[in-house]
């Protein structure tokens, strides 16, 4: 990755984080994105709008910043390419950078949901750059072989049993390195995206097809882990609201993992009937639905 590559995807990080790729520090990198707030809505409107309209370079950086984690989420989601985590943020943090200029308020969607096409987009151009020379040969032997193979070769196509054992014998590899490095050779690159105009009924898949699931859709888990935690932060806040006998009840009849404890029990413990125990506990559910509902 060149200098200006790794200036223009740092350049709207926040100065006491680390740089992703620098040596020791992606830890670091990643516990402090998970730290900046996630912005609601509403934040999310007001600033974008104040970017776009009033060209505020402050709001476009907040806005890059709390969705910094969101760039982490989707790159580990290719750690299967062999390539290292960090160059892989980077260039999903250019993506988001570019989505953020890009991202219009008025139609209606969040910055997450939008943002997810330009990072992939930074992110699979990152690999198709690397894929093929991380395929060929990964290793100082593979790089020896790779090359020595070229020179080796006395015909086109593929080698037959008795050049194979002589290309081993030559290059002190066995005959099944020699075959794995032929068959890489030989592979030729493909599209990593289908064609436009392919038919897509009998076309192949895309390796892009392989890289996620329907159901790990980043923007999707990114959404449904936002909306867990703010249902978790709902919760708590609901518990802080009741008055201790409550919390103890609700707590121990839904929230223990030793196992749910019965009206009665309580009941004994606390010197009431046990509808008495089930009534506090229907009003603190109730109270507390109604802060969910709000």
């Amino acid at each position: 990755m060149t200098a200006m590559t790794q200036t223009a995807s740092t350049a709207l990080i926040p100065n006491n984080l680390p740089v992703p790729n620098a040596l020791g520090s992606l830890d670091a990198y990643i516990g402090a994105v998970y730290q900046i707030p996630v912005l609601t809505s509403e934040e999310e409107q007001s600033l974008a709008r104040r970017f776009h309209e009033d060209e505020d370079l402050d709001a476009a950086r907040e806005l890059v910043h709390s969705h910094l984690r969101f760039v982490v989420h989707v790159a580990r989601g290719y750690n299967g390419y062999g390539l290292p985590l960090g160059d892989l943020i980077q260039e999903g943090n250019i993506g988001l950078m570019k989505a953020v200029k890009r991202f219009d308020p008025d139609q209606g969607v969040r910055l997450v949901s939008f943002a997810v096409h330009w990072i992939r987009a930074e992110m699979h151009e990152f690999i198709l750059k690397n894929w093929r020379i991380v395929k060929v040969a990964t290793t100082k032997a593979q790089r020896k072989l790779f090359f020595n193979l070229r020179k080796s070769k006395k015909r086109l196509g593929w080698l037959n049993a008795a050049e194979v054992s002589a290309v081993a014998k030559d290059l002190n590899v066995s005959e099944r390195e020699v075959l794995e490095m032929e068959s890489r050779l030989s592979g030729r690159d493909i599209g990593f995206d289908a064609p436009a105009n392919e038919d897509e009924e009998r076309a192949p898949p895309s390796p892009a097809a392989y890289l996620r699931t329907a159901e790990e859709d980043p923007s999707q888990l990114y959404e449904r882990e936002d909306e867990e935690d703010n249902q978790l932060a709902l919760l708590r806040e609901g518990l802080s609201n009741l008055d201790e006998r409550s919390r103890d009840i609700v707590k121990r009849r839904w929230l223990d993992g030793e196992g749910k404890i019965t009206l009665q029990e309580l009941a004994d413990e606390y010197g009431v009937s046990a509808e008495r125990i089930r009534q506090i506990e229907a009003n603190a559910l109730k109270k507390m639905r109604a802060l969910f509902a709000a």
